[in-house]
């Protein structure tokens, strides 16, 4: 029988009910008892396990404590068409830190190398369409899309400018949601500067 690892139990009970809202008392709960069944060992700090699948992208993170396995934009751990050697220049390139949050992996995230244009509309994969991912960034880009995650994340940026009445920050991000709506880039995410 294959040997099973703490995390590969804690993802078996996700993977298991795809879609659904789970409770991490509930997961920790079934693979205490599971792991010590199976292998007759104590399961040693399951809810850093489920960060880590988390981190890893192959769960979304709900709200506290509340996370869900969505097969369709669940990321795998290893990458796609990159060579090693292209993988090992993105990453020395990229400074190993995720493009978009500057997360690294000794704060306890997975990087992944990234397609910055997706292979599935004609990215290719050559250093240059490489990034460096975070695995909850690189879950949101494939879930939303490179452009479309970038302009929900500044809206979300100018309400907190807004709010902390840093105009220079407003103006700058005013101008950036203008291109968006300029060049008819994600226009079904709808923003309005009049609401806040």
């Amino acid at each position: 029988m294959k040997r099973i690892t703490q995390k590969d139990l804690i993802f078996e009970y996700f993977e298991a009910r795809p879609y659904e809202p789970i409770k991490t008392p509930e997961v920790v709960d079934w693979a205490v008892d599971e792991y010590q069944k199976r292998t007759g060992k104590t399961l040693r700090d399951p809810d850093r396990m489920i960060r880590s699948l988390f981190s890893d992208g192959k769960l979304v993170k709900l709200d506290t404590g509340l996370y869900q396995y969505d097969p369709s934009v669940s990321v795998e751990s290893v990458d796609d068409g990159f060579t090693p050697a292209q993988r090992a220049e993105i990453m020395k390139r990229g400074d190993y830190k995720c493009a978009w949050c500057g997360a690294t992996e000794a704060e306890g995230v997975t990087l992944h190398v990234d397609h910055i244009r997706p292979r599935s509309r004609g990215g290719k994969s050559v250093v240059e369409n490489g990034q460096i991912l975070c695995g909850p960034h690189n879950y949101k880009k494939k879930t939303y899309g490179q452009t479309e995650t970038g302009k929900r994340m500044f809206i979300e940026l100018r309400r907190l400018a807004v709010k902390e009445g840093d105009q220079a920050l407003v103006n700058f991000i005013d101008d950036v949601l203008q291109q968006y709506a300029k060049h008819g880039i994600n226009s079904h995410i709808v923003w309005d500067s009049d609401e806040e």
